[in-house]
């Protein structure tokens, strides 16, 4: 689609509606932002829970070797070095003797070793704590010793300095995830949003009178059967604009048609340039102008009523069967008079059935007007009523069928499809065969939709056309 931008002005989104680009990106965003934090939690939650059982049980396996030596009896040099090997771990220490004697590493392991802990270590107890001392988490495992007791005290911060850091590349990994999510987010937000913006400067462009939109058929399913669907409307819309367009033409023509007669002879006569013998012969062609211009004028109106309103129906008890009679008294005499013989042909006696008789007897007279017009003298008109019983829905539905076939010309196949559009037979017969209005059976089709039926055109048994009215049976 080129140029399809410069045809119309840009689409303006309504005011406080953001954009499909921004909103799938906001979406994602959140999503990813979102994940980010679900997982940052979960991680951060396992790790230090890991990390704190891992440290506690290591402080304890210290404190339980320290408690051995002890007990074993290392001299002071080996003493010393443990220690001086626990200050490099960040281990603390402090140890109370059975007289109530503390000796503590650092002022944070004398403050850990509470009278509580001591008595419980000299009461052949262990301690294992998590608390803050003095402002700081700490960790605490104290053993018994044949001394007395030995404490072990170690930041949590120094226990799981590994740990926090792992935590902190994690947070940064996740925090560089949801970026470039956001990132993908919006590229492919927009890869999703192009098709539709496409779509829509289309729609704004055929809005704007253009003709020759069409749109490239991508993206997802959904969007592109949307560019599609506004491809076929595209279509649609330029073949029924080129029909609107030959049917002024053919319906400008007829109407300059009778109207130039009789302005000719209107001015023949105001003139004088009339004969006084032949007076009654241009007033017998002035009427017959006059009634053709009339019969256009009310086939137009009615076409336009039909189209422009839903006109009110009278649906009431009907026999087809009766109403076929009666038209059968009508028509056979008008058939007869031109030398054609008009049949009608009941399927059954009695055909009930709930529906507007007027209506439904205006669409078979513009059928037999049709079928007069073309048939030659000698040649057959008929009118059938029958029954049939069609595969619809869960199960057969019962219709009433109302036939008329005539003995003339008949239409091509290609004429089937666009026998009920207005003019255009006429345009392809016009000089050819006796042709009306070109609107007739336009209002046919309209009548049948209108009483929520359908009609179709075929070719007749007897050689000329068959045009098919169905209507769904409907019982009182």
């Amino acid at each position: 689609m080129s140029g399809v931008a410069s045809a119309a002005s840009a689409p303006v989104a309504p005011a406080g509606r953001g954009s499909l680009t921004g909103r799938i990106t906001l979406l994602a965003v959140g999503i990813a932002v979102l994940t980010a934090l679900l997982a940052g939690a979960l991680t951060i939650g396992l790790t230090r829970s890991s990390a704190d059982a891992s440290a506690r049980a290591t402080l304890a396996r210290i404190a339980d070797g320290a408690a051995a030596r002890a007990d074993a009896g290392a001299t002071a040099e080996a003493q010393r070095r443990a220690v001086r090997t626990l200050g490099v771990l960040g281990v603390e220490s402090a140890s109370v003797g059975r007289g109530g004697a503390v000796i503590a590493t650092s002022p944070l392991a004398r403050a850990a070793l509470t009278p509580a802990r001591q008595q419980v270590l000299l009461g052949g107890g262990t301690v294992s704590d998590r608390e803050s001392v003095r402002g700081t988490l700490v960790l605490i495992e104290g053993r018994p010793t044949e001394a007395g007791g030995i404490l072990l005290v170690q930041r949590r911060s120094d226990a799981t300095a590994d740990s926090d850091r792992l935590v902190r590349r994690t947070l940064i990994a996740l925090a560089i995830a949801a970026v470039v999510a956001m990132i993908v987010s919006a590229a492919l937000a927009r890869r999703l949003a192009g098709p539709l913006r496409r779509t829509s400067e289309a729609a704004h462009a055929l809005a704007a009178g253009r003709r020759d939109v069409t749109v490239p058929v991508e993206g997802p399913a959904e969007v592109a059967e949307v560019a599609s669907a506004l491809n076929t409307l595209s279509s649609s819309l330029s073949r029924s604009e080129s029909r609107q367009r030959d049917f002024l033409t053919s319906v400008s023509h007829d109407l300059r048609t009778p109207l130039t007669g009789i302005t000719g002879y209107a001015e023949s006569l105001a003139g004088g340039l009339i004969p006084a013998e032949e007076t009654a012969r241009v007033g017998g062609v002035l009427l017959t102008e006059s009634r053709r211009l009339e019969r256009l004028v009310a086939d137009l109106l009615d076409l336009a009523r039909l189209r422009a309103e839903q006109p009110r129906l009278e649906p009431q008890p009907v026999d087809l069967v009766a109403l076929g009679h009666e038209v059968e008294a009508v028509w056979q005499r008008r058939c007869a008079a031109v030398g054609i013989p008009f049949s009608f042909v009941a399927g059954s006696a009695h055909a009930p059935t709930t529906t507007d008789p007027a209506r439904l007897r205006q669409l078979v007279d513009g059928l037999l007007e049709n079928a007069l017009r073309v048939t030659p003298s000698g040649r057959p008109i008929v009118v059938e009523v029958r029954e049939e019983w069609l595969a619809t829905g869960p199960g057969p539905a019962a219709y009433d069928v109302i036939e008329v076939r005539d003995g003339g010309p008949g239409l091509r196949d290609d004429d089937l499809a666009v026998a009920f559009e207005p003019s255009v037979l006429h345009e392809r017969y016009r000089g050819i065969r006796p042709v009306g209005t070109g609107l007739g059976l336009a209002i046919v089709g309209r009548l049948a939709a209108l009483l929520g039926g359908s009609v179709v055109a075929g070719h007749a048994p007897e050689g000329g056309a068959r045009f098919t009215v169905r209507l769904p049976r409907v019982t009182a």
